[in-house]
């Protein structure tokens, strides 16, 4: 058992629902994932960050420092996400300043939040990660973690970055319990995420975007179970964070 490391990392918090999208959308059919590795690749190169101007300590949070290492490969993914959806939606390029602000402020939330797990003395081990692991894998119908961790590293995602991003994941949902209780998804909850889910597609077909099919409720109710309790822990860790952020010490040097 090792206690909670501050790992510089946003995208744990939004791994399950990434997967989660991905299977909704098929995203485990080869055929049709042939032509969007070059589409996906362009993107990304078109994408490339300029890094010049950012500080080798991008912030200092209660003494800890957020440097430009543990910012950069952070703020790359954050911008190769949102080209991608500027591109599916035919919107405008992101603004790669207000992105980089958005990116430190999410860093000093994590690290806010770590601070406060490690004041409370939870712990995050070594099984609590491989056990999401292996729940993330059967949600999205694959046969082990390893599975899990090949299809994640042909996204461009290492073994070492999924396990940093899920323990980060792993910690905010032990402060969340700690802070406000286990709660339990209702069946009405779930049907209207679906909705929504569906309502999106339509409203991405409408302004021109790729339309994508939905699988029935039934066959994707453990994901929105999954969804619920990702978007409950969003809740209460943010308001978690506005009453840490009152009390902290922090300066972003962007």
């Amino acid at each position: 058992m090792t206690h909670v490391k501050r790992t510089r990392t946003v995208l744990g918090l939004t791994m399950a629902a990434a997967m989660i999208a991905l299977t909704a959308c098929g995203g485990g059919d080869d055929s049709s994932s042939g032509g969007g590795d070059a589409s996906e690749a362009t993107s990304q190169e078109a994408s490339a960050p300029e890094l010049e101007g950012i500080p080798d300590v991008v912030a200092e949070v209660n003494g800890e420092e957020v440097t430009k290492d543990e910012f950069a490969p952070i703020y790359q993914a954050q911008l190769e996400q949102a080209t991608t959806q500027a591109e599916q939606m035919g919107g405008e390029a992101p603004d790669e300043a207000a992105l980089q602000k958005q990116t430190a402020d999410s860093l000093v939330d994590t690290e806010l939040l770590a601070q406060e797990a490690e004041s409370r003395g939870l712990e995050v081990s070594d099984e609590d990660v491989d056990a999401e692991l292996t729940a993330l894998a059967e949600q999205n119908q694959l046969g082990s973690a390893d599975e899990l961790l090949a299809a994640l590293e042909q996204q461009g995602t290492t073994e070492e970055q999924a396990r940093a991003q899920l323990e980060t994941q792993v910690m905010v949902e032990q402060l969340v319990d700690d802070e406000a209780g286990p709660a339990e998804v209702t069946d009405k909850e779930l049907r209207t995420l679906y909705r929504q889910a569906v309502q999106q597609q339509e409203q991405m077909a409408q302004q021109g975007g790729q339309q994508q099919e939905i699988p029935p409720f039934a066959d994707v109710k453990s994901q929105l179970v999954e969804q619920a309790e990702s978007q409950r822990v969003g809740t209460v860790a943010g308001k978690l964070v506005e009453q840490l952020r009152k009390d902290a010490d922090i300066t972003i040097n962007l």
